[in-house]
């Protein structure tokens, strides 16, 4: 089982994003739609998650959903505490995705396929809208996020052996760069400063932090 040398909850702040807030009318269904059919000239924020440890094989393909619900208080978005005993992110807050497999006809197959596999969202509730760019992580997957809009009522069944805990954060939280933290640890192959989103007793970070971050850039292009 790959296993941290560190704790990041334990690292102190070395400093904020501090970006605006993106506005609420921004967050709504239909600006989203609207935003990713006519998406804006912008960059993704550049990842040095691959210098975590030397990469001894090919990236391998996966996706992942980022499933943003209308609650009437306000749209969140769904996530995940992966269970302890897996191999990769054990533990970790997560998107629900995995692995691309050969029957999988496109990323978004993929991340709605293990979408139902891990908490039990059947994609007759999703609604894509469409996808941010390929995210590369430390442990070696080519990750595509496949961003849904999803409109309650709807049921959520945690597949045991890889969830841990369903969970909701709101989404004007997570698209504020006031509540975005850098940390920095130490790794063989240098040092690596990373994005942190604690929120309440969750502790975001990583690639789910990463790919939060490149939402928030895309939508405050």
């Amino acid at each position: 089982m790959s296993t941290l040398h560190f704790d990041p909850e334990l690292l102190p702040v070395d400093s904020l994003g501090g970006e605006d807030a993106i506005k609420l009318e921004q967050l709504k269904a239909e600006a989203l739609r609207a935003r990713f059919l006519n998406p804006p000239a912008w960059s993704p924020e550049i990842t040095v998650e691959r210098l975590v440890r030397p990469l001894t094989r090919p990236l391998m393909d996966a996706a992942v959903l980022l499933p943003i619900v209308m609650r009437d208080a306000g749209p969140t978005l769904l996530l995940t505490q992966r269970a302890a005993h897996l191999h990769d992110h054990a533990g970790q807050i997560s998107f629900p995705g995995g692995r691309v497999e050969a029957g999988d006809g496109s990323p978004i197959e993929t991340a709605l396929r293990e979408t139902e596999e891990e908490v039990g969202l059947a994609r007759r509730h999703i609604d894509v809208i469409g996808a941010l760019p390929d995210y590369h992580t430390g442990t070696g997957f080519r990750v595509t996020p496949v961003v849904g809009i999803v409109q309650p009522p709807f049921d959520v069944h945690p597949d045991a052996f890889e969830v841990a805990e369903i969970f909701e954060v709101p989404l004007a939280f997570l698209m504020n760069g006031a509540h975005h933290q850098r940390r920095t640890a130490q790794f063989e192959t240098g040092s690596r400063t990373f994005y942190v989103m604690p929120y309440e007793r969750y502790f975001i970070w990583g690639a789910t932090a990463g790919m939060l971050r490149n939402l928030f850039h895309f939508l405050r292009a």
